[in-house]
């Protein structure tokens, strides 16, 4: 059995503006690892929350009581025709290089792959996709330990019933559970056979994309798209299967792609935009001028990832499709009429509806803005004008990028929200796996 720590440091998440001391620290190795400190934490009238890799931007992984680790809690449990079971700690980044070694891959990812399988699920990390949706839309069966430390598999299809709880409603509700239901151990995922996406990043005016969105949304299956504000040009990058040949950047061009413009030279531009905000339009002006476009050949998890070294803090929200165009019109003449000078890309996505409950994709096709600054800058007046944007438009903001929503604003925009509360006080009246965070979203 592993042993508890006292904590004697604090922990901070990747951006750096999540800090928390929990009383005690442990790591886990197991479903029965993870019962035993639940159990114990239940006993002792502390909470309990299994944190991740520490990317959300929320506190929705902190908690005054007993943090556990996934750091042991990792690898391939079983895989075959279609499928693959992993424990909750293990990075995406690991599981793609294991479903790359057995010739399958995810039908879609986001684009960061240094989180933990279950920290993206309870968070509902997305990706974009025409047809494919988030890493949750993909979950097939769930493993998790409950408050009273029984451990309970679920999945999807299952007819069993837990307590008088149908196993479909349990397996819906805790795929983007947030932690609140149950610390999840073990994940199977639906997968396929290996594939090469090919990968166009091409400048576009965000004044044509507008006029044209149906068309971009239903003619590619993978959309991404990045506005720069004070320009009208966009970084798009539209990504499609391909039967081949692959044909990757080779390792320098990689390296001047990736590692140097996208991370070091951009990483510069935003600590001189920081300190010199005036120059941003400017900057984003020459930026937009030097964009140019490109094209590859790679397997689907290498186009779909993105490495990010730039720390910075983020808010996304995720509307209705159809509200894209108006959502993006109202932020540009915002930015404008407030005269805020805006160094970081505005991201935008889309997805197919999801049926997670609290999926930000439930029930309706999204598309999601996401809204950047760099870290040292002031965010507060930016965030307050595009979430009051997003919130007038039906937005459901993303559970680990930053927001100011409470329970009384999500009970109204989430259909299965009043079921999803009352689940969570049937598996835990107790709050065992409860913090402020959820105390703020869940009431």
């Amino acid at each position: 059995m592993f042993a508890f720590v006292r904590a004697r440091s604090e922990f901070r998440n990747w951006a750096g503006n999540q800090v928390n001391r929990p009383a005690e620290v442990g790591a886990p190795s197991s479903a029965e690892e993870v019962a035993h400190a639940v159990r114990r934490a239940a006993r002792s009238g502390r909470r309990v929350r299994m944190v991740g890799s520490g990317h959300s931007f929320t506190g929705v992984a902190l908690t005054d009581g007993v943090l556990l680790r996934p750091d042991a809690l990792t690898g391939v449990r079983a895989a075959g025709d279609g499928w693959i079971t992993v424990a909750a700690g293990t990075r995406l980044r690991d599981l793609n290089a294991e479903l790359d070694r057995l010739g399958l891959a995810l039908a879609n990812l986001g684009d960061i792959d240094a989180q933990t399988v279950a920290g993206a699920i309870q968070t509902g990390t997305h990706g974009t996709g025409r047809d494919a949706g988030g890493i949750a839309d993909q979950v097939i069966a769930l493993e998790l330990v409950l408050a009273d430390g029984r451990i309970a598999t679920v999945a999807d299809g299952g007819t069993a019933d837990l307590d008088g709880i149908a196993e479909q409603d349990l397996f819906d509700a805790a795929r983007v559970g947030l932690g609140a239901l149950g610390v999840l151990t073990a994940v199977t995922l639906r997968a396929e056979p290996a594939f090469l996406l090919h990968q166009v990043r091409r400048p576009l005016r965000l004044s044509r994309i507008l006029d044209t969105l149906d068309e971009l949304t239903s003619g590619n299956e993978h959309l991404d798209f990045y506005w720069l504000p004070h320009t009208d040009i966009c970084l798009t990058k539209f990504h499609n299967r391909s039967k081949g040949p692959a044909d990757p950047p080779g390792p320098l061009r990689y390296w001047v792609d990736t590692r140097l413009v996208e991370n070091t030279l951009f990483g510069a531009v935003c600590a001189f935009g920081a300190r010199f905000p005036q120059a941003i339009p400017a900057v984003n002006g020459l930026t937009a001028r030097l964009l140019s476009e490109s094209a590859c050949v790679d397997s689907s998890h290498r186009i779909f990832i993105t490495r990010r070294d730039v720390r910075f803090l983020e808010m996304e929200y995720a509307i209705p499709r159809e509200r894209l165009g108006q959502a993006l019109r109202e932020l540009r003449d915002l930015i404008d009429r407030m005269d805020w000078k805006i160094g970081f890309p505005v991201e935008v996505r889309v997805t197919p509806p999801s049926d997670a409950w609290l999926s930000t994709a439930y029930g309706r096709p999204s598309a999601y803005i996401a809204c950047h600054v760099y870290r040292t800058t002031p965010h507060s007046a930016y965030f307050a004008g595009v979430e009051e944007i997003m919130v007038r438009l039906g937005g459901r903001p993303h559970w680990g990028k930053l927001h100011t929503r409470d329970a009384a604003y999500l009970a109204g925009i989430y259909p299965r929200f009043a079921d999803f509360v009352a689940l969570r006080d049937r598996l835990d009246p107790s709050r065992v796996f409860a913090n402020d965070y959820l105390d703020a979203v869940l009431g």
